[in-house]
């Protein structure tokens, strides 16, 4: 998009004073729905595991077949919204993700496992036409500070489903085992109407462009950016990596003796580390605007808090308190990095490429979800110092990358 355009949609979004909490509020709702997808089924995977008769792996394909679904489809999804409108995507996908919702509790209600399992893949089509597109939104609706201040909320937006989402689906389970897939498209409902409503999209006024065509173009994109693009992207998949794979350790541990926490209270305790990204990033948000040095300086501060935290986990992972301490610090760094991350990558590119440069960069955040708890758990099973270790030295790897790589311009809207 030339930056004039961007300008006048900048203002237009200023002209209307508070609507823009409105409208940040609307967009925050996207990645909110989106994380209560996996996040909320958790707590009650071991009840549908007894009910439905089906064993522990077949329970987690609930979980990962959702996930593995939205990462193949967020590229098309990031297409589509280049080619038509963001608003375009956004608001079908979350029709279908609710719809899925239903058709999932009718499974659990008439006890087949293959309508269930069948349904989450659904919701992971709708997924992924939600929180990248809305990410990529962002770089159209907004530009320099206002579009940091956005992209900081998404991202405290995304945490603060991490927080609630366990909390939500064990108050969930105690009505019925199932109630949280009918919760679904109420939370659905809720951003749909908030979407339509307080967010107008500017008009996209360039014609379509071929596919052969397109694609050439996002080549030429990693072409000229590629050198740093490629290292944000690792960056901000191996920060949500870790901090999956901790809150998958940190669930297991809670569980075991002699803490013996669970339910709502162990939900209570994940908190406490997810609280620390959430707030930090809605602040860095909030003062990086396009202060290119200052997101270089948050970035690796980011990085370095969290590989020290990680390196300290390896000696002092006991007491469980101090693991917290360490693990909330680790948060705390991911929270300095994924604004900058993010708003780097949006402001990248121009309106034409947005969504598909967006969508790559979520499809390797999913990516990072995905795989996190498996390696974490499958490390923690040999040794818990070399489970901090190995990640610790993969975010020290990830520190090195981003210090050379990435180095944003003093404005970093000249990345535009």
């Amino acid at each position: 998009m030339p930056k004039s355009t961007k300008q006048a949609s900048s203002s237009n979004q200023k002209q209307s004073g508070a609507s823009k909490w409105s409208a940040y509020t609307a967009l925050a709702t996207v990645p909110l729905v989106l994380v209560l997808g996996n996040s909320m089924l958790v707590p009650i995977l071991p009840d549908m595991e007894k009910i439905l008769k089906i064993s522990h792996l077949q329970a987690s394909l609930i979980i990962t077949l959702f996930s593995v679904t939205a990462g193949l489809f967020i590229p098309i999804a990031g297409y589509l919204s280049d080619r038509y409108s963001r608003k375009a995507v956004i608001l079908p996908s979350l029709a279908v993700y609710g719809a899925a919702g239903v058709l999932a509790g009718l499974g659990a209600i008439w006890g087949s496992y293959g309508v269930i399992i069948a349904a989450r893949a659904l919701q992971g089509l709708g997924a992924a036409g939600t929180a990248p597109i809305a990410m990529a939104l962002v770089g159209d609706l907004y530009k320099d500070g206002e579009e940091s201040e956005a992209l900081g909320l998404i991202e405290a937006s995304n945490g603060t489903g991490k927080v609630i989402s366990p909390i939500i689906g064990s108050l969930l389970a105690l009505i019925v085992w199932y109630a949280a897939f009918f919760a679904f498209p109420l939370f659905c409902a809720l951003s749909f109407a908030a979407m339509w409503f307080m967010i107008k999209e500017p008009k996209n006024e360039q014609p379509p462009i071929p596919l052969a065509k397109y694609i050439g173009q996002v080549k030429q994109v990693f072409q000229q950016q590629g050198k740093w693009l490629i290292p944000a992207f690792g960056a901000g998949s191996l920060a949500l990596f870790n901090l999956f794979g901790v809150l998958f350790f940190l669930s297991d541990l809670l569980e075991k003796k002699p803490y013996s926490i669970d339910g709502v209270a162990k939900g209570g305790v994940l908190a406490i580390p997810l609280l620390g990204l959430v707030i930090t990033a809605y602040i860095t948000g909030r003062v990086i605007k396009n202060n290119g040095l200052l997101m270089r300086i948050l970035m690796n501060t980011g990085l370095l808090a969290s590989t020290a935290a990680l390196a300290g986990a390896i000696v002092l992972h006991r007491p469980i308190y101090v693991l917290i301490t360490l693990l909330t610090i680790s948060s705390i760094g991911t929270g300095l990095l994924l604004p900058c991350i993010n708003t780097l990558i949006t402001g990248s590119v121009d309106r034409a490429h947005r969504g598909m440069i967006t969508s790559l960069y979520s499809s390797l955040r999913f990516l990072g979800v995905a795989f996190g708890p498996p390696i974490f758990g499958w490390l923690a099973s040999s040794s818990i110092p070399l489970l901090f270790g190995a990640v610790a030295a993969l975010s020290l790897i990830s520190f090195l990358i981003v210090l050379i790589f990435v180095k944003p311009p003093r404005h970093a809207g000249d990345t535009a």
